[in-house]
């Protein structure tokens, strides 16, 4: 086509091409009918599969609770679909050329920074090397094998986010507004808050650089503009997932992420959001951070694999351990402050190297943007190991208190290094720079990174003992002390051959620019290395954590658990609603009973606060009133026989819901989940099946009760759908009914006869309410205007965006044929 140059295009081809080509290669088991098995999606798929049950027999209704976890909860944060977002999953589909999960995320990954680079002005050859420093951060890669599918999906769109921003600063205000909305819109759509919030951070430094630079410019125009732009931005990106937002606000003060009521709970730990122990129970460790250069600085994984030369498997010979070859696929190589890993958060020797050559040869504000915010990003993530820096924004920094895992702030790290290291690259091949002046940068980089390189593969080995928390557990479980001399030995060889591996890397790209530079080499040819080297380093360090062995047969992924002979007894109850607890292992921390039957157990980590104290307070402790309440029928318990498991039934479950006698008033939480007592041995304390505890909160509801219930009474649940409960009832008298379901006043409404009445809260987490004398039907219907109003914003927002794309993309047409 006239005035478009192929040379031009070459490397935007090339880029697109290697990129396909780099992902399937690495995700090759896809091209067999392979797919990717993954622990937290096979955990997700056991809180989900009601709500995909319910989805598959009624097609257009989305259930938005499930009572397949914690007794009940709205479905928002484990499975909700959002159709007025569908115009943002077609953007997704063509920029990831329909690729299947989890090559379309990857090829996110590099597509998104190459295009972040070019907008930066990064050499298009460079840009893409910087689209594999990127993208192949093991941390990325370790998420996706772990199944947190969500967090991927939201970190490969923040490139484009910091693309479209950077465009607005340059003037380019229609396309660098249109570019944030519509991919601040899909970067929440992710439905990764936390890393969202992290991008958010960054960006908050960034604009308030440049604000205070064009302030001193007095560029005020062009400040403000910029800042309309991005404001109206930021409202369209908000508005399209508004749904989301409003669901996750709404519910997030009543789950473990808010304030707790009983004034236990109240310890100098605890805040409006998460206690600080919990959320920074993940924190990096200060010195763990060198893993950004040199990969097993601290042993990788906590389930590593070791290589048959190593001293742990020699000695597992020797001792004539039978299995070794597959003992050695799983020891616990990691020997680092965090509880586990899967990996370490590895950015590469090249980048590193680059990223302090870039200090010396980078000018202007962008530098120091980018270094604080890596500074910032490492301080952070240390979490309990920076514990000053870390309470003063769990205290003061608005809804950072809300995310556990601190060390996963490490993304903006991840995300600005390369961005740094590739701006500095990409000085050395401007066309009017002084060659001769670029040699003391280039080799003061080489003397600290490949330096301190040298530092760990000479005295390494002596400046750590490579002890694990994991190996006096190890111990205590029985295994030998040789066992773990002969584990720390490989600890200290892998920080040793990792931190040669770092130095011949730091070596080659050293080699590459200093060839250059004196003019031994072209352009072109360190183009070429640069890319492959980039490939080399990251690309095998990324198959130690997630490799060919990752993969299964579709059938496994798609059906992640087996019924047990348990599962199936427990099955041929054909009752429309009753709980199961697990107690034949951690039942508060995996979701297989929640695939088969409704849980009073699960694996979430925003459960209702309320259901996690009465976990705390009275299930913990097998108290009985408390079990009958929440009509667990059955309990699946250990076969101490057979060392499986086995079914029992609980006769005195109380059933869907039932009328009391009386009710106790309360005056506040610590009274009503103390009233729940029982004991068990006197049989003394709580009687669910005649008192209710309600709070005094709720007393006005029960104003005519009259205390005593007719034996003639009669109340059954007739029909259930998980957002729709159906019940029948045929007083005497008027009654107080008590409902086993959990109880959520955000969009659960009740109709007697088809007419609005209204519940209240007993027992701590259950519903009730005085239903009047007569013959009744009781309906109770989860409908959240937070949802159906949502929906209807949001599809009027993603219609915009998309018609403002097409727009802009057909005026840019027109008016670039137009000048031609």
């Amino acid at each position: 086509m006239k005035g478009i140059s192929f040379k031009t295009l070459l490397p935007y081809i090339v880029a697109i091409v290697l990129f396909l080509v780099v992902t399937i290669s690495y995700l090759s088991p896809l091209l067999e009918g392979k797919q990717l098995k993954q622990s937290d999606t096979m955990n997700w798929l056991g809180s989900a599969k009601e709500t995909i049950d319910f989805r598959k027999a009624n097609p257009g209704e989305e259930p938005l609770w499930t009572n397949s976890m914690f007794g009940g909860m709205p479905s928002y944060q484990i499975s909700m679909l959002t159709p007025s977002t569908d115009g943002l999953s077609w953007v997704l589909k063509i920029l990831t050329l329909g690729l299947p999960a989890p090559a379309g995320v990857i090829f996110l990954y590099f597509l998104g920074f190459f295009i972040l680079l070019r907008v930066l002005k990064v050499n298009p050859w460079l840009s893409i090397a910087g689209a594999f420093a990127f993208g192949f951060s093991t941390y990325f890669f370790i998420i996706i094998e772990a199944g947190h599918n969500t967090k991927a999906d939201a970190i490969s769109i923040m490139p484009f986010v910091l693309a479209g921003i950077f465009l607005v600063f340059q003037r380019k205000y229609l396309w660098g507004g249109l570019m944030t909305a519509l991919f601040l819109a899909i970067e929440v759509k992710m439905n990764h808050l936390q890393m969202s919030y992290y991008l958010f951070i960054f960006i908050l430094i960034f604009g308030l650089v440049e604000t205070v630079h064009l302030i001193f410019k007095k560029e005020i125009s062009h400040l403000l503009k910029s800042a309309g732009i991005l404001l109206i931005a930021l409202t369209f990106g908000v508005l399209a997932n508004i749904t989301l937002l409003w669901t996750t606000y709404e519910y997030s003060p009543y789950t473990i992420r808010g304030a707790s009521e009983l004034t236990a709970q109240k310890s100098n730990n605890a805040t409006k959001g998460l206690d600080f122990d919990y959320a920074t129970a993940w924190s990096y460790g200060k010195a763990e951070t060198f893993t950004f250069f040199i990969p097993g600085f601290q042993g990788g994984s906590s389930n590593g694999k070791l290589s048959e030369s190593s001293e742990t498997y020699q000695v597992l010979k020797q001792n004539g351990v039978p299995n070794a070859k597959e003992i050695i696929k799983q020891m616990p190589t990691y020997w680092g402050p965090q509880p586990f890993t899967s990996g370490p958060v590895y950015a590469g020797a090249l980048v590193m190297f680059l990223f302090v050559f870039a200090m010396f040869v980078v000018k202007g504000r962008i530098k120091w943007v980018l270094f604080a915010g890596t500074m910032l990003s490492f301080m952070l993530s240390w979490g309990e190991n920076f514990e000053m820096l870390s309470r003063f924004f769990f205290n003061y920094f608005p809804l950072y208190n809300k995310f556990r895992a601190v060390s996963s702030i490490l993304v903006i790290a991840e995300l600005t290094i390369p961005i740094l290291a590739m701006l500095g690259l990409n000085e050395v091949f401007k066309p009017d720079v002084s060659k001769k002046s670029l040699i003391k940068p280039l080799l003061y980089s080489g003397y600290i990174t490949g330096g301190l390189a040298l530092l760990f593969v000479v005295f390494g080995g002596g400046l750590f003992d490579f002890a694990s928390k994991q190996d006096q557990s190890m111990l205590s479980s029985g295994y030998p002390q040789w066992l773990i001399d002969a584990l720390i030995s490989d600890r200290k060889s892998m920080l040793t051959m990792d931190s040669l591996r770092s130095l011949l890397f730091v070596a080659i790209g050293f080699g590459l620019i200093w060839a250059y530079l004196k003019d031994k080499l072209k352009a072109q040819w360190v183009f070429a290395g640069l890319i492959l080297v980039m490939i080399f380093d990251l690309y095998p360090v990324n198959k130690r954590y997630f490799g060919n062995e990752n993969f299964t047969a579709k059938r496994n992924v798609e059906n992640p658990f087996t019924p047990d002979e348990t599962d199936a007894l427990i099955l041929e109850d054909k009752d429309a609603d009753f709980r199961v607890l697990n107690v034949a292992g951690n039942p508060f921390n995996e979701s297989q009973t929640s695939y088969f039957h409704k849980s009073a157990g699960g694996y979430h980590g925003a459960k209702l606060r309320r259901y996690q104290e009465l976990i705390e307070r009275q299930i913990s402790k097998n108290n009985v009133a408390v079990f009958n309440m929440l009509n667990i029928r059955y309990f699946i318990i250990p076969d101490q026989q057979n060392g499986g498991r086995l079914p029992q039934r609980n006769v005195s479950a109380l059933g869907n819901v039932w009328f009391v006698n009386n009710y106790i008033p309360v005056k506040n939480a610590d009274e009503e989940i103390a009233a729940l007592d029982y004991n068990a041995a006197t049989h003394t304390g709580f009687k669910p099946d005649s008192i209710a505890i309600v709070d005094k909160r709720f007393e006005s509801q029960l104003k005519g009760f009259v205390p005593g219930k007719d034996s003639a009474s009669m109340i059954k649940l007739i029909s259930y759908k998980p957002n729709y409960l159906i019940y029948e009832a045929d007083c005497k008298k008027g009654e107080l009914a008590v409902f086993s379901e959990i109880y959520y006043d955000k969009g659960w409404d009740v109709t007697i006869d088809g007419k609005h009445a209204d519940y209240l809260r007993a027992n701590y987490v259950l519903r009730a309410m005085l239903v009047p004398q007569g013959k009744h039907k009781i309906e109770f219907s989860f409908k959240p205007k937070s949802y159906y109003t949502g929906e209807k914003i949001g599809y009027g927002v993603t219609i915009i965006l998309i018609l403002g794309l097409l727009g802009l993309l057909v005026y840019s047409g027109l008016r670039y044929f137009k000048q031609k």
